[in-house]
């Protein structure tokens, strides 16, 4: 009877072991295996202590055991995740607010149907670790494992995809810049980018802030949608009317002069009578695909519609837009009704 192989695990090992010779790690298995019904998609993390954190590999976002992905490059989603957590000196508990957190990652992979990539990010909406309401990391971003890199297996390639955590206000650059370049302005404070749940915002360091504020000057934003609660538009009697809820209206007008200045667009909800911001020589709206309504802005007119994008529930007919009126709807109003007598 021929012995059941695991190959991509084999790859996974081997890539470690290499990085780690000799070091025999704490491993956590899953119970019951998610293809047959298992809580959780991740077959097992390993964790090797180092000096000053915790670096955390898990086995299960690619193809362990057999080929099942149908890209003959890539194994399984293409990715692994890791994640290194900051360790005090003589701490041998291992994080397990992590390994709960890897998993979340996992299962929200297969819920959307869609893998991480370095440069993804998300807010975690809460503390990361439920057991430190105090801790200012309430954000994550991507990136390649500074260490790990990508592997060949026998199934395609494995990125080491690394969790990092960040701060709000960390979280809120990328809205305006890039999280890619985010995460390099970061090394110099986090070399490896560990996550660390006691450090403070690093955007509060002077020198930080300063490479922060020349890189949103030099390569504006790299966000190119905004979802809106509200967004329609309709052409009457040659005036083109764009309604936009307030916070969208608000979001759009801060990310135009660092869109459309650099030639690229801006689209706020991409179908279903959106609006897509673009840079051009002369004023222009008409409608395009997916019911999305197109509009051409040149420099002073674009200066124009972000200020009255930006100024609250009201209509706007800006100067250098002949024939556009903006209207920024106010937010609902959820009303509250006194308890009985």
């Amino acid at each position: 009877m021929t012995e059941p192989t695991s190959p991509g695990w084999d790859a996974i090992d081997a890539a470690l072991d290499r990085r780690y010779p000799g070091v025999r790690p704490l491993h956590h298995a899953s119970g019951l295996p998610y293809a047959a019904g298992g809580r959780d998609p991740l077959d097992g993390i390993s964790l090797y202590p180092r000096d000053d954190h915790w670096h955390l590999v898990g086995y299960g976002m690619s193809d362990l055991h057999e080929k099942r992905s149908p890209d003959e490059e890539e194994s399984g989603w293409g990715f692994e995740f890791t994640i290194r957590v900051a360790r005090a000196a003589g701490d041998d508990e291992p994080p397990t607010w992590a390994l709960s957190f890897m998993q979340n990652l996992a299962r929200n992979v297969y819920a959307r149907q869609a893998p991480f990539v370095p440069g993804s990010h998300l807010q975690v909406n809460g503390p990361i670790s439920t057991a430190r309401p105090d801790t200012a990391i309430r954000a994550v971003a991507f990136a390649e494992d500074p260490e790990l890199g990508t592997i060949d297996t026998p199934h395609g390639t494995v990125q080491f995809l690394q969790i990092v955590g960040l701060t709000p206000q960390e979280y809120a650059v990328i809205d305006r810049w890039d999280a890619r370049r985010l995460l390099d302005a970061l090394r110099p404070s986090l070399p490896l980018l560990v996550t660390d749940l006691d450090r403070t915002d690093l955007t509060a360091d002077p020198g930080v802030a300063a490479v922060i504020e020349e890189g949103v000057r030099r390569d504006g934003s790299s966000r190119a949608l905004i979802p809106a609660k509200k967004a329609n538009w309709r052409i009457e009697d040659g005036v083109t009317t764009v309604t936009l809820d307030v916070a969208a209206a608000e979001h759009a007008g801060r990310l135009l002069p660092l869109r459309l200045p650099y030639g690229r667009d801006l689209t706020v909800n991409p179908f279903d009578k959106g609006v897509k911001f673009g840079p051009g020589e002369e004023f222009a709206a008409a409608p395009g695909r997916f019911d999305v309504l197109g509009i051409r802005l040149p420099a002073d007119a674009a200066t124009e519609v972000a200020t009255a994008l930006r100024s609250g529930a009201g209509t706007y007919r800006p100067a250098g837009t002949p024939g556009l009126q903006l209207r920024v709807a106010p937010a609902t109003r959820r009303f509250t009704f006194p308890p009985p007598a």
